[in-house]
Formats: structure tokens, C-alpha cells, sequence
């Protein structure tokens, strides 16, 4: 069992729930952004619509095991940015149940977010060269409920990728899965 000592999130859905624990010493930055998007309710649209398994990643890209939710691809670009916070500077990895923040450049991020099955260390920054150099913004973790990640990530994906990212076909959830997502009180 944890020793909570910081804000926790509760991401409910049809599923079960997920609770996580964020990191605010660590990864004050994406933390407090990730609190405010849920306080503005920014997320409230928010689903699981991703699942990256190592048989289903493109042969150009990292095999990692993640499950991907936000407001999707399209939304997303809607909602504040916030400054790309990576590994290397907070201390955080992405093992397994690591909460991050996704991010579509190396300078910042908006409220997509994805969480670690199994240690995915090549998400950590400094890992790869070129574009993924810049890793991702691990802030948080989960403390309960990676039975629901794992049946999240079981889920059948054969939905449709979004214009640009054909490349990721088989990634999409056949049906997004709605997720609410509140701070626990």
C-alpha cells in the first residue's frame, strides 16, 4: 500500500475506477496543469480511445504497452499548453503504472495523458534520438486499479486513426471508453 502524500485523481469508468497519486515535488509543472484542467473542467469529454501494445506498434516506431486518453487528437489542441517537463529533469520513469502527459512537440503539451503497463523506460527523455529524445512528462502514478488499465488495454482496436496518423491503425479503441476524472476529496 501507498503512503499518499499528494493530490489524487480518480478516473471512473464503465470498467472500474483508477486511482492516482501525482507527483507535485517532482512534477510540480505537468501536475498542477493536470489539477487545473480537471478543476476548469476541461476534461469532462474525456475518454480512453488509445492502446499501444508491442503488436500493434509500427516497425519505425518504440514497441511500448500504454493506454492513451484525453479529448483525442482533434480536441486536444483546444485546451492550455503547458512547458514539456521531462524525466530529466523531475527524477520520474515511466515503470509500470506511471501516469504522463503526452505531447505532440518537444517544447510542450496540452491534457493528453497515458498510463504505463510494465516499465516503458524508452518514454524516459534521453532514451532516443531525433524526435523522441525529448521523452515524456511522467507526473504521477497509479495506486489502485491497474486491473481497469489492463482490461482498458484489452479492449478490441480496430477504430479509425485520425486524418495523419493512418500510421497508427489498430491503436484506436473500437469504442472510445468515457472517463470522468475528479480529484478525490
Amino acid at each position: 500500500m501507498y503512503h499518499v502524500t499528494n493530490p489524487v485523481v480518480i478516473m471512473a469508468t464503465a470498467l472500474g475506477e483508477i486511482t492516482l497519486e501525482l507527483d507535485m515535488q517532482r512534477a510540480p509543472v505537468t501536475a498542477s496543469h493536470f489539477l487545473s484542467l480537471i478543476e476548469r473542467e476541461l476534461l469532462q469529454e474525456a475518454c480512453f480511445y488509445r492502446v499501444v501494445h508491442k503488436s500493434n506498434t509500427p516497425g519505425k516506431l518504440p514497441t511500448i504497452d500504454v493506454i492513451q486518453g484525453g479529448l483525442g487528437f482533434d480536441l486536444a489542441a483546444t485546451l492550455p499548453t503547458v512547458r514539456h517537463e521531462p524525466t530529466t529533469e523531475t527524477g520520474l520513469r515511466h515503470r509500470d503504472g506511471a501516469l504522463s502527459l503526452a505531447r505532440g512537440n518537444a517544447q510542450d503539451a496540452t491534457g493528453e495523458f497515458f498510463i504505463c503497463i510494465g516499465d516503458q523506460p524508452v518514454l524516459d527523455a534521453g532514451v532516443l534520438d531525433g524526435p523522441g529524445a525529448a521523452g515524456f512528462a511522467a507526473f504521477g502514478h497509479v495506486i489502485s486499479g491497474m486491473e481497469t488499465v489492463k482490461a482498458i488495454h484489452a479492449l478490441p482496436a480496430d477504430g479509425s486513426p485520425p486524418v495523419g496518423a493512418e500510421f497508427l491503425a489498430g491503436q484506436f479503441l473500437t469504442e472510445p471508453l468515457a472517463v470522468t476524472i475528479r480529484i478525490s476529496s
